[in-house]
């Protein structure tokens, strides 16, 4: 009876699963390095204000959410009383803002984390919103990417609104 317990994992062992923290190491860096173009991307199709370049950048049918911060809230409340404090969105909508904003528009990324397996992964950083070189908003900003056969996308996106002019 004592040989059949090792004897029995040895067998089912081969066949479980790998956990993420045992793809090499190696492996998850080049991943990561990966999901890091992909925020350098988004960053520089907001520079160029190139909405198609942001368009492609997402995966058809996922999520968009923002949430504002309590004074932002606050100060929406004020002028719309029935202000939500969060709401959907769409990549669809925000890459028309980039491709046809008259304002010059930039998007700074800092703190950024990445994590992935190789197939799937998060992004995370705090973010700032500047127009014509006003800061007009900033936040935390999470992203859900995916790896498909042409690269990396963005799945989901969530992020926090603090609006600047409000404060």
């Amino acid at each position: 009876m004592k040989l059949a317990l090792p004897a029995l994992m040895f067998f089912i062992s081969p066949a479980m699963p790998l956990h993420a923290a045992e793809v090499p190491l190696d492996a998850r860096a080049s991943a990561r390095a990966e999901v890091q173009q992909l925020v350098e991307r988004f960053r520089h199709a907001i520079l160029m204000k190139d909405g198609e370049a942001m368009r492609g950048m997402f995966l058809p049918g996922g999520s968009w959410f923002q949430g504002l911060g309590e004074t932002s809230l606050a100060a929406v409340r004020a002028k719309k009383p029935e202000a939500w404090r969060f709401n959907s969105g769409s990549y669809e909508k925000f890459a028309k803002f980039v491709g046809t904003s008259p304002a010059a528009i930039e998007e700074t990324f800092d703190n950024v984390r990445i994590e992935t397996d190789g197939t799937v992964g998060t992004v995370c950083f705090d973010y700032r919103f500047i127009a014509d070189g006003k800061q007009t908003n900033h936040g935390m900003e999470t992203w859900q990417v995916v790896r498909e056969s042409d690269g990396w996308k963005i799945s989901a996106m969530l992020y926090s609104v603090i609006m600047d002019d409000v404060r």
